[in-house]
């Protein structure tokens, strides 16, 4: 069971979730909440359980790199923060952020990534990662 009202903690987890779990401590989660799948390259894998969250495994390792919070997720970031915020509000709260033009997300160097719908510039999804993600040795699972 996910807690949809927790702490969403970079570096750390969300709603329960830890980064770097074994894909094994999640399987009935997975398998209960009907996970859809969706393979990224050839070594990376994202399950979507509806409107909750998404979590990112890398299959050569097992273990999970990124959680990312989605509409239904009530949890705050930075004690603060919250999924349909509008991201003038958030850049106000923290002034880490710095929009990537090519991920099309704002980004954090404390461990955050942000996407905002493109409409109206309000949160949609916030997501926290392992501080490996930027390693060459991300992708094949030295980590």
């Amino acid at each position: 069971m996910i807690n949809l009202h927790a702490n969403i903690e970079p570096w750390k987890g969300l709603g329960g979730i830890r980064l770097y779990a074994h894909i094994s401590e999640y399987q009935e989660l997975l398998e209960s909440s009907r996970a859809k799948t969706h393979m990224l390259g050839r070594f990376l894998i994202r399950y979507e359980i509806e409107n909750q969250v998404f979590m990112w495994f890398n299959i050569v390792n097992g273990k999970l790199f990124k959680i990312t919070a989605c509409k239904q997720y009530k949890g705050k970031l930075f004690d603060k923060i919250t999924i349909g915020m509008e991201m003038e509000q958030v850049l106000k709260i923290d002034n880490s952020f710095m929009y990537n033009d090519f991920e099309e997300v704002y980004e954090s160097s404390k461990g955050v990534y942000i996407e905002t719908n493109p409409e109206d510039d309000r949160v949609m999804w916030i997501s926290v990662f392992i501080k490996e993600i930027n390693e060459k040795s991300f992708e094949i699972g030295n980590w």
